[in-house]
């Protein structure tokens, strides 16, 4: 019974993704309308919780965009972002979306020094746009924008009056990625405590922290996480989806319903509509995560994966390689030898590895097969 419980309160994790939104702000980033269809089907295919797909006041380009998201009717909840202010939630209800985040400013450095505002002022304003939306919509996020430098004591007071004004999810913004995951961990589980509402963490990666700090803010008690694909996003971009969810289901031991399979193809296609090549140690979806060079590494994989692997490689639709390198040794070239049948002297070994390593520093990347056979079609 404690383990169904367990799985059930795991079950209510949600993976929100804002590549769409988010992800589009980064520099240089804008998808054309096909490019946000195709993205949005896979990621609904996948089984992704939620999609937030745009700021629909941008202009009316953005409006009808979003419009046109809606008349796929993709079997996935679409929400559209917000300021706290009334023109903007007009524009949302024309596309016909199903739901839409309010952003408020929620940290004295933001209420003052950019609204040039005060906290009542906020609360009024978030009062006003919850009741209009209420009217046109069926679920309302309220973002905390800034919420990491906020003062505590103003972030119950919001959660209090969200509650009463019946929003449906309230969601924690570390807008500049300041946060840390202990202190998220300490710090956010105070809000779970005082709050009614699910909450949902949206990280920034400014201090390579975004994905290591939503897996704090689910241990705390949050239900939902903001992620993007690739982790794409303004400035050093927001928690990936990719890590975040194998973290959950890996590190944490979560359920997750998003197909983990999908994730290279989704990976590699925002990267091509981005043009942002992926680089070859991302975790996860990067060209040489599951590729093994030492020979120490290969010999122990070949025993067993899990020697130096977490998960197997085909649960994120990828496949383990071996490269060879400075570190790959003796060891190592002579079971590739062997395994194709390769017949060579004992003594052009050591000149083989010798010429490897001068290769490699060459080449200054690591060595496939053909370029070893090549090496020792010449030595022998």
């Amino acid at each position: 019974m404690m383990e169904r419980g367990f799985l059930e309160m795991e079950q209510k994790v949600l993976l929100c993704d804002t590549t769409l939104r988010d992800g589009e702000q980064a520099p240089g980033v804008a998808f054309g309308l096909h490019q946000k269809e195709m993205i949005a089907r896979v990621l609904a295919d996948a089984g992704i919780d939620e999609l937030e797909v745009g700021v629909p006041a941008m202009s009316g380009s953005e409006t009808k965009t979003i419009s046109q998201l809606v008349a796929l009717q993709l079997p996935v909840r679409l929400i559209t972002w917000n300021r706290a202010v009334l023109s903007d939630l007009q524009a949302s209800y024309k596309t016909g979306v199903e739901g839409v985040a309010i952003s408020i400013p929620t940290s004295d450095q933001h209420i003052k020094h950019k609204l040039k505002k005060d906290r009542a002022w906020v609360l009024d304003q978030m009062g006003q746009c919850i009741l209009n939306a209420k009217k046109e919509v069926g679920y309302i996020v309220l973002g905390l924008e800034d919420a990491s430098r906020a003062e505590f004591a103003f972030l119950t007071e919001v959660l209090a009056e969200a509650e009463k004004l019946g929003v449906d999810r309230v969601r924690f913004a570390d807008t500049t990625g300041i946060l840390e995951p202990l202190k998220v961990f300490l710090s956010l589980q105070e809000l779970v405590r005082v709050s009614k509402l699910p909450l949902e963490f949206h990280a920034h990666n400014d201090f390579g922290m975004a994905t290591a700090n939503s897996l704090a803010a689910v241990q705390a008690g949050f239900k939902a996480i903001s992620v993007t694909v690739g982790g794409i996003g303004e400035r050093a971009g927001n928690a990936a989806l990719e890590e975040v969810a194998v973290a959950l289901k890996y590190s944490l031991h979560h359920a997750v319903r998003f197909d983990l399979k999908r994730l290279n193809s989704l990976c590699l296609m925002v990267s091509l509509a981005t043009d942002r090549k992926i680089p070859r140690a991302k975790p996860i979806i990067g060209k040489d995560v599951f590729t093994h060079t030492s020979s120490i590494h290969i010999d122990g994989i070949m025993k067993d994966f899990e020697n130096y692997q977490t998960f197997p490689p085909e649960s994120v639709g990828r496949q383990y390689s071996t490269s060879f390198g400075k570190y790959s040794g003796r060891k190592t070239i002579l079971r590739l030898l062997k395994a194709k049948g390769i017949e060579f002297k004992q003594e052009n070994v050591e000149d083989i590895l010798m010429k490897i390593l001068h290769q490699t520093n060459q080449l200054k990347r690591p060595l496939e097969e053909k370029d070893i056979l090549r090496i020792v079609v010449s030595a022998c």
